[in-house]
């Protein structure tokens, strides 16, 4: 049976993935909010660096000051780093680059992009900033999760979190969802929070942006070269592999560690949605470079990492 239009508009709040924000610049963590940030990972635990250069390389960079428009992955397919600069790493920052990675010899492979390396934040429908908010912004549900003896909630982008903490399913709308203190981490993770508020149909469920719902029922993490699908307001459904794990992303707005890469297409709109395989959760789209026209590389929070900093299971 087709779900009504009340089932509709709640499974796409359940499961789209937006990230929308006008004239509003992302801003770091106050260093309070950065004190209270769980501890990242070094990544999902069935990945292994094929050798102790390679740990050491990834050490390195992480440990440097970052430049934004990089990001560099293990790639155990030639046994490298890959790290990728985009366009407008040019002049004193691709200098800068090139210091870093010249002492790092044959452990690293340097490859540019043409397009942007960016969060995805831009138009489309999806959540609102509510009535209570300041801030015209909108996003995207990634996953609803459930908390022992708290209210139901879902998951999205931390860049999200961090701009708008109320939440309404129209614009400057009654809020129905609320980023609680301590709701939302980024840079660093790219995870938040929100409580529901109000009464809100909220089925574990992904829209396929045809008609029809897939149901997610549990939460893992990701494995190289596997085949997943990423369900996007702007672009809707798109599919791919995952092409690297443990992956570290520089955009100008802070740094972000612990990320899954995939060839999965997104587009500016489709930040803080849901990365999964099956009926299993994967991650939480947090941005990339390129486009659903010529390809593109997007990167995504591990979900079982912002569950477990929440105390959050998948229903």
């Amino acid at each position: 049976m087709q779900p009504s239009a009340p089932l509709r508009r709640a499974a796409t709040l359940a499961a789209t993935a937006l990230a929308v924000v006008t004239a509003v610049a992302l801003t770091p963590l106050s260093a309070d909010a950065s004190a209270d940030r769980p501890a990242k990972a070094m990544g999902p635990a069935n990945f292994r660096f094929d050798d102790a250069p390679l740990a050491s390389t990834m050490a390195s960079l992480n440990a440097s000051e970052p430049i934004p428009g990089t990001a560099w992955v293990p790639d155990p397919r030639v046994n490298k780093v890959v790290v990728t600069a985009d366009p407008t790493v040019t002049e004193e920052k691709l200098a800068k680059l090139n210091a870093l990675l010249k002492p790092l010899g044959d452990t690293v492979r340097l490859e540019r992009t043409t397009s942007e390396l960016k969060l995805y934040l831009s138009g489309g429908d999806g959540i609102y900033g509510s009535d209570a908010s300041s801030i015209p912004a909108r996003c995207s549900v990634g996953f609803n999760v459930k908390r022992p003896g708290k209210p139901d909630a879902f998951l999205t982008a931390g860049h999200c979190g961090n701009l708008t903490k109320s939440w309404s399913t129209t614009e400057a709308g009654p809020e129905v969802a609320h980023v609680p203190s301590g709701g939302s981490s980024f840079p660093g993770n790219d995870y938040a929070i929100a409580e529901y508020t109000a009464t809100v149909d909220h089925p574990s469920a992904m829209n396929l942006h045809n008609g029809s719902f897939q149901a997610i029922t549990s939460a893992r993490e990701a494995v190289l070269n596997e085949h997943v699908q990423r369900s996007g307001i702007t672009t809707g459904l798109h599919s791919g592999k995952v092409t690297g794990l443990n992956a570290t992303v520089n955009y100008k707005e802070g740094q972000v560690t612990g990320l899954v890469q995939t060839d999965v297409c997104s587009e500016p709109g489709d930040s803080g949605g849901a990365l999964f395989a099956g009926t299993a959760a994967i991650g939480l789209t947090s941005g990339g470079n390129g486009d659903c026209t010529t390809g593109a590389i997007t990167y995504y929070q591990p979900v079982t990492e912002a569950l477990s900093a929440f105390g959050a299971t998948i229903p």
